[in-house]
């Protein structure tokens, strides 16, 4: 596969749980917290709160364009 599609939500900490940063493949349209953050570290009433605090981006990398790349570099 030539290109590489990911969503990646950074997560600071909260309450007693740690900071953790979560990477998945979906769709541009479901990259969200609700979508990419398993298992939800918090219980349900907390979700809400913990999600507002996360950073949800979404990627996209051509793995091809890495390799040349790095052959060129390194050759």
């Amino acid at each position: 596969n030539s290109e590489d599609v990911r969503c990646k939500c950074i997560c600071p900490p909260y309450k007693d749980h740690s900071g953790h940063i979560y990477n998945k493949n979906v769709s541009q349209k479901d990259c969200d917290c609700l979508h990419v953050v398993e298992p939800m570290p918090v219980p349900g009433p907390d979700v809400e709160a913990y999600c507002l605090r996360c950073e949800c981006k979404y990627e996209e990398r051509s793995s091809v364009t890495i390799k040349v790349s790095s052959l060129i570099l390194f050759a």
